[in-house]
């Protein structure tokens, strides 16, 4: 539930005072509203709202798609040279936000003894704070990968530190340090999961990411896994939760995946699909395609380059009526050239494939975590095990419906096992999720086929001026690799000062090369 918080102007100085309380009761009660949503809602409304503004044509496709170069832009090209506009932090940050109050008045409704019991007749109260726990550690997780300190909020830790969420107490929150933040979702996870009651429905009706308690454990558990093997060697206690986690039972097939799949419809169609209905700004990126076609790295042609990126003759432009079909043959697919100065961007969009069709659609599904992501984990925290490796690529091609001879066919020849090898088939399974990609290269250096700054790249075509290569250039002062985190919002800095200031000066400053506690890239 999100409050709004306004000043109303007194207009007539002769009414009383008992007279202005009595209209200002009734002008702050809105009668289409209730003080108790029913949890159905408010965790749906979440888990939409969650995707519809961090996987959208803003964050996703104009941020950090781009930053890892899974895209590029065909205009807008100052963008992916990490110029982002101010706004888009602002977006991540505000939706993040209101999305985890919807989780904690969950949690509230579930605890207060004056409507638990109601809320009980729409599922075990336990697993409702249970699964609200979990899916608040989610979100916590991005803004902290994301921006470093930050306000914070937990169920089960009375730090005076986390100081989130409690409107009505803190309108100007103190940042919690990232160790703290990290060691707490951790904690987090573990209570979750064995909070579960994996006898009780989550939700009695009408849930539309988990319905099954055994899946919301899974999923909790690879999280902690997730998270564990993140701020390995940074956080004390995460090697026992690597062991804790996965002797508690991670995802083991991709039915364990959980992903929120929009309606086949123009009215509530995926977010990203949703952006080509008015422009079409965004492509394949060139480095990506290189990658999967084997002219970088060396894996040789990969069969989901064909559900990733259309054929060329593709035209998004009319994307409304317009059935798309998949390329027949690699030579078909060509990238954009990742972050070419605006005045080239022209030259080069004619010629670069869109997203596929696998993707573009409207009933598309949006990973929250999947199972080919659980098996990379466990390659890495089994030595770089050649069984989960493998384990972790055909889950990959399972989900984007390859088929079974062209898998067995491509990991036959799979180069072994490293940590070269493994985490770049992870950034390859993990295409369309890129805040988790972003995050693993500036924890591992991998992929490392990316276009730095400073270095220079073929163009598709010749430019008007007979230009056939350009230098990438970063557009923000000091970025001479992938940006390491994102700007604190201007509001915040405007609204707590002080607050922000502390946070500015505790992570090194508030720069896109400020490096968080785990980057060690």
């Amino acid at each position: 539930m999100k409050k709004i918080f306004s000043i109303l102007a007194l207009l007539s100085l002769s009414l009383t005072v008992n007279s202005c309380a009595d209209k200002l009761n009734e002008i702050d009660t809105n009668p289409n509203s209730t003080e108790n949503p029913l949890p159905t809602g408010l965790f749906n409304n979440a888990n939409k709202e969650y995707m519809d503004y961090t996987r959208d044509g803003w964050v996703g496709g104009r941020m950090i798609l781009p930053w890892v170069q899974y895209s590029a832009q065909r205009t807008y090209t100052e963008e992916d040279r990490y110029q982002y506009r101010l706004t888009t932090g602002t977006q991540l940050w505000t939706r993040s936000y209101y999305v985890a109050q919807d989780y904690k008045k969950i949690i509230d409704l579930n605890t207060d003894p004056a409507t638990a019991s109601q809320m009980g007749n729409y599922g075990a109260n336990k697993n409702q704070i249970a699964v609200s726990r979990i899916m608040l550690s989610y979100v916590f997780l991005n803004l902290v990968d994301a921006f470093g300190d930050i306000p914070y909020w937990s169920y089960g830790n009375k730090d005076e530190d986390f100081q989130a969420l409690n409107v009505n107490v803190n309108l100007q929150p103190k940042f919690a340090s990232q160790k703290k933040v990290y060691t707490d979702i951790l904690k987090e996870l573990k209570e979750a999961s064995e909070m579960i009651d994996t006898s009780k429905d989550i939700l009695t009706d009408g849930d539309k990411l988990f319905n099954s308690p055994d899946k919301l454990k899974k999923f909790a558990n690879s999280l902690r896994l997730r998270v564990a093997i993140r701020v390995k060697g940074v956080i004390p206690e995460a090697e026992a939760h690597i062991a804790d986690a996965i002797a508690s039972g991670v995802m083991t097939s991709n039915d364990d995946t959980v992903g929120l799949t929009y309606e086949n419809n123009l009215v509530n169609p995926s977010p990203f699909f949703s952006t080509y209905l008015e422009r079409s700004d965004f492509a394949i990126s060139k480095t990506f395609v290189q990658l999967l076609k084997g002219q970088t790295g060396n894996f040789g042609e990969d069969p989901r380059i064909f559900k990733y990126a259309s054929p060329t003759s593709v035209k998004v432009g009319n994307i409304r009526s317009q059935t798309m079909t998949e390329a027949t043959s690699a030579s078909q697919i060509s990238g954009m050239p990742y972050g070419v100065p605006s005045t080239l961007a022209t030259s080069q969009a004619g010629s670069s494939s869109f997203f596929g069709a696998s993707v573009l659609k409207p009933a598309y599904t949006e990973i929250f975590m999947e199972y080919a992501e659980v098996e990379f984990l466990l390659a890495e925290a089994n030595g770089w095990s050649q069984d989960h490796y493998e384990k972790g690529v055909r889950a990959s091609m399972e989900r984007w419906n390859i088929t079974t001879d062209k898998i067995n066919s491509f990991i036959t020849t799979l180069p072994g096992a490293n940590k070269a090898n493994v985490i770049t088939q992870k950034y390859i399974a993990l295409f369309m999720q890129p805040n988790e990609a972003w995050a693993e290269y500036r924890r591992t250096g991998y992929p490392n086929h990316l276009l730095l700054p400073g270095q220079t790249a073929n163009l598709n075509v010749p430019s008007a001026t007979g230009e056939t290569t350009y230098t990438f250039t970063s557009l923000i002062a000091g970025l001479t690799d992938l940006p390491t985190r994102i700007f604190y919002p201007t509001n915040v800095q405007t609204l707590n000062t002080i607050n922000y200031q502390a946070a500015s000066a505790a992570i090194g400053g508030d720069q896109m090369n400020t490096k968080l506690i785990w980057d060690k890239n």
